[in-house]
């Protein structure tokens, strides 16, 4: 009777310290993000590019003596099943010309889905001196069933980036964030914006 009385004891811990495991996991995995963007503030070290730029061609200065290689990558999340693909897997641009590259979608699945892209450029030093007046990745992409998108991005590599910078490397990750789009839809519906 003790053993049982034990064995029930024992069980019971190990239940607790699983849930608590779970428990622990859970709030390290929504804290991970925070934290991460926390981090790269503060050692400077993330690939991630500016907001909206504001192109004023009279205040640009295009160095026609040289010449940046942007190449493009893209890549869908293991749960994303849409195609993505850009248009020139790379431009060489002169730094402070404008420049439109298309990248493009296709919703593979029989449901209506949203993404949303996110960038990373390297080498890092270089992010603050890519700029984007127009890109996909600003907004989440609705996708109809087996809809096709093409989703420009306009770019100005500055030209006081430094010259030792022959080449940068634009990376987009695509993202399924449809669940997340139902839950802002269902929030803003109930008045809890």
């Amino acid at each position: 009777m003790k053993a049982g009385m034990n064995a029930q004891k024992q069980t019971r811990r190990t239940v607790m310290k699983l849930g608590m495991l779970v428990l622990g996991m859970s709030c390290f995995a929504w804290a991970m993000v925070p934290l991460y963007n926390l981090l790269c503030e503060i050692t400077g070290l993330n690939g991630k590019t500016g907001g909206t730029y504001t192109y004023e061609p009279a205040k640009e200065v295009v160095d026609v003596s040289r010449s940046v290689q942007v190449n493009f990558l893209t890549n869908t999340n293991g749960n994303m099943p849409w195609e993505f693909w850009s248009e020139q897997g790379g431009v060489k641009v002169h730094p402070g010309q404008l420049h439109t590259v298309n990248f493009y979608v296709k919703n593979t699945t029989d449901r209506v889905m949203v993404g949303q892209a996110v960038p990373s450029l390297v080498p890092i030093l270089a992010t603050d001196y890519f700029h984007k007046t127009e890109c996909f990745c600003f907004e989440r992409q609705v996708l109809q069933p087996g809809e096709t998108m093409e989703m420009p991005m306009r770019f100005i590599v500055d030209a006081d980036l430094p010259g030792h910078v022959k080449s940068l490397n634009l990376s987009y990750a695509l993202f399924d964030v449809s669940d997340f789009a139902e839950a802002d839809l269902v929030k803003s519906a109930d008045g809890k914006s």
